[in-house]
């Protein structure tokens, strides 16, 4: 089985950055698809960004251009580096981990076999 540890959240003002990484267990880390999603009190949860293995990225209209995920497999982690950051960004972020071969759907949670815990993200303005 998988394991998925957050870290990186935090307080920062509006207009500042963060990077938050997700460290996976397991030797399926390299063929999979990893994402981030994000919840905020009272909202459902949605779709942030997507990383396939060959490296393909995919995001929410609502962060491209200012977030950027990336991957590295030797360390068998995913990354999300957030910056321009807006208070609307306030959210509980978590990452998943799709271990099949990429199958081109990435942006809801059925899409995903494993969830993190979470990381806080709280943008003051």
């Amino acid at each position: 089985q998988v394991q998925l540890a957050e870290s990186g959240g935090g307080l920062v003002q509006a207009g500042g950055s963060l990077r938050l990484s997700c460290a996976a267990s397991g030797r399926a880390f390299s063929r999979s698809t990893g994402g981030w999603f994000r919840q905020a009190p009272g909202k459902e949860r949605e779709f942030v960004a997507a990383i396939s293995a060959s490296g393909s990225t995919y995001y929410s209209d609502s962060v491209k251009g200012r977030f950027t995920i990336s991957r590295d497999n030797a360390k068998n982690t995913v990354y999300l580096q957030m910056n321009s950051l807006q208070s609307e960004d306030t959210a509980n972020y978590c990452c998943a981990l799709d271990t099949q071969w990429f199958s081109g759907r990435y942006s809801h949670r059925s899409d995903y076999d494993y969830w993190g815990q979470g990381t806080q993200v709280t943008v003051s303005s």
